[in-house]
C-alpha cells in the first residue's frame, strides 16, 4: 500500500477550482475551518489546538494524502481532500496484481463556501484523476449516516451506497452512530468532460 498518489500530475484544474497536494504552509488555512465544530463534528481526528493539529498533519503519510482546493478567483484555500490510495483485498496468489489499485476518499469544506457546488466540482475533479492518470480501478468513501451533506454529495457524484450499517461508529460525543459506505468502479464513470451530474448542492 502506498498511501501518497502520484504528484507528477498536480494541479488539477476545474473551471473555478485548483486541487494540489497540501504543504506545511497550507495547514493554517485548513485549520481555520476544520477547527469549528459543525465541520470538526464529522471528522475522524479533531485536534483541540492548533499545536496539536500542526502535530498530525505534518506526519508524512498524512500530509502526503492530503490535497488542498483552492478558489481560482482569490486563491483562498476552501477545503481538502483526503486521497488514499491503497491496496485492494486479494488472495495470496494473486496478491501482487491487488497493489495500489484503489482509493479512499474523504472531504471538507469550510461551512461559508458550502453551497455553491464546490465541493461537487472538486471531488468530481480527483475522481477523474483516480480513473485517468492514476488509473485505479475503484474509490470508496464513507461517513456516518447524520452526515446527509456527505452522502448526498456522493450519490450526487453517481457513487453506489454499498453498506448502510446500524450502529456501528462511535462518535467522539459517546453515541454509537449508524454507518454508510459508497463505491464506484472505474468502468461506471463516464469518460467525458461534463462529467455525470452537474456540480450543484454542498
Amino acid at each position: 500500500m502506498s498511501d501518497s498518489p502520484r504528484r507528477d500530475f498536480w494541479p488539477l484544474r476545474t473551471e473555478r477550482l485548483e486541487i494540489r497536494p497540501a504543504t506545511a504552509d497550507d495547514l493554517g488555512a485548513i485549520w481555520e475551518y476544520r477547527r469549528l465544530p459543525e465541520v470538526s463534528r464529522w471528522l475522524g481526528p479533531a485536534p483541540e489546538t492548533r499545536e496539536a493539529f500542526d502535530e498530525l498533519y505534518l506526519e508524512p503519510r498524512r500530509l502526503a494524502t492530503t490535497l488542498v482546493i483552492r478558489r481560482l478567483t482569490d486563491d483562498a484555500v476552501i477545503g481538502d481532500i483526503m486521497l488514499k490510495v491503497e491496496d485492494g483485498w486479494a488472495q495470496r496468489e494473486v496478491i501482487e496484481q491487488a497493489r495500489d489499485v484503489e482509493a479512499e476518499l474523504g472531504w471538507s469544506l469550510a461551512p461559508e463556501h458550502t453551497g455553491q457546488g464546490y465541493a461537487s466540482e472538486a471531488v468530481h475533479s480527483v475522481i477523474d484523476a483516480c480513473f485517468g492518470p492514476l488509473g485505479l480501478r475503484r474509490v470508496h468513501a464513507g461517513c456516518f449516516a447524520d452526515n446527509e451533506p456527505s452522502w448526498r454529495l456522493m450519490e450526487r457524484l453517481g457513487m453506489r451506497r454499498e453498506e448502510f450499517s446500524r450502529k456501528t461508529a462511535l462518535h467522539r460525543s459517546g453515541e454509537w452512530m449508524d454507518g454508510m459506505n459508497y463505491g464506484l468502479l472505474a468502468e461506471e464513470w463516464p469518460t467525458n468532460e461534463a462529467g455525470p451530474h452537474e456540480h450543484s448542492g454542498k
